[in-house]
């Protein structure tokens, strides 16, 4: 089978690899019949990270069920569409059970896509295996399509998290999101805004995005990080991607006891105003979105037309062309194989 491998920036190629294949009674085969790239891919493909080729890429698809093994039921039937979570995980583990199945006992840190945690194989290709698969994929709810649920594998339950479940604590609050990483910090808005915040203040240099983000419902400030922003904001997000300024500002920027997250990825050690955190009062989160819980109510907001993915998606293209468009890609490109019902 095919799957695409990314080589160096601006150089990627389809290669021939052995076919995925069921080697467990509740493992899967699924066919990917829409794809696109995380954030984090769109800065492997600029060579923004540790990782180096050739590797495979690709851990956002809503894919086909194809094979089931021997020890699924009848609840993931043939011909299924299914979401895809980024992370593999084994759902019966402390940690799996208890919301975190990124962390899982049994495949630690593992992922599609890149080497990270084993090799387990791209969403970007013909074929993938899904262990433990009655536990991992979910069923696409009739009238969404593939290409608007494409980033319910990772990307919009990352923007979910950081956004919704503290607008329900602090009903109405103000939020704050500094943008720069792509998709996901225009996800925060969106689900922000369904979430019921009084305000989204969202600050970006890109004219694209914050154009976007407007229309999304955010008030617009480009340029930029400053050292603080003024507001009362109880939710502050540093969705820059890695810009130890834009943490900084998130940091110094929210309300007494307010919550800040960072979806960016930080390679290296930066440095927070921990004192005054310790002043203000600050909650703080930084690390993995743990997508397949939360996977559910992403796809509730779709169905009910809470949230529109394709105003973020910048284009869609036919699966086939994939190697040349990532060459430079997009923000957010979508890829749709022949028959995917997109």
């Amino acid at each position: 089978m095919r799957q695409l491998t990314f080589l160096s920036p601006g150089r990627l190629e389809w290669r021939e690899v052995p076919d995925a294949r069921i080697q467990a009674g509740d493992d899967a085969l699924v066919r990917p019949v829409a794809a696109t790239t995380c954030d984090l891919d769109q800065l492997v493909l600029r060579g923004q990270t540790p990782f180096s080729g050739p590797l495979a890429l690709g851990h956002e698809c809503v894919a086909e069920i194809v094979e089931l093994g021997d020890a699924l039921g009848n609840d993931l039937p043939i011909g299924q569409l299914v979401s895809v979570p980024w992370h593999v995980s084994c759902w019966s583990c402390e940690r799996c059970k208890r919301g975190v199945p990124t962390s899982c006992l049994k495949t630690p840190h593992a992922m599609y896509g890149l080497p990270v945690g084993g090799e387990w194989g791209s969403m970007f290709s013909d074929l993938l295996r899904v262990p433990h698969a009655q536990g991992a994929l979910v069923p696409l709810p009739a009238g969404v399509s593939p290409s608007d649920a494409v980033s319910v594998s990772d990307n919009l339950p990352a923007a979910w998290e950081v956004t919704v479940p503290h607008l329900a604590d602090y009903p109405s609050a103000q939020v704050l999101i500094l943008g720069g990483c792509g998709s996901i910090a225009l996800y925060a808005v969106a689900c922000a805004a369904a979430a019921g915040a009084s305000r989204i203040d969202y600050l970006d240099s890109d004219p694209v995005r914050l154009e976007l983000a407007q229309r999304l419902g955010a008030h617009t400030i480009e340029g930029p990080p400053p050292k603080k922003m003024d507001g009362e904001y109880l939710i502050t997000v540093d969705a820059s991607a890695h810009d130890p300024d834009a943490l900084a500002c998130a940091l110094r920027s929210v309300a007494p006891e307010g919550r800040v997250s960072t979806i960016g990825i930080y390679f290296k050690d930066v440095t927070i105003p921990i004192f005054e955190m310790y002043v203000t009062g600050v909650r703080f989160h930084a690390g993995k979105s743990n997508a397949r819980p939360v996977m559910p109510a992403v796809l509730d907001l779709l169905s009910a037309g809470r949230i529109q993915p394709s105003l973020i998606t910048t284009e869609i293209l036919p699966w086939e062309e994939m190697p040349q468009a990532l060459s430079d890609p997009s923000m957010k490109p979508v890829f749709v194989r022949e028959g995917g019902n997109a």
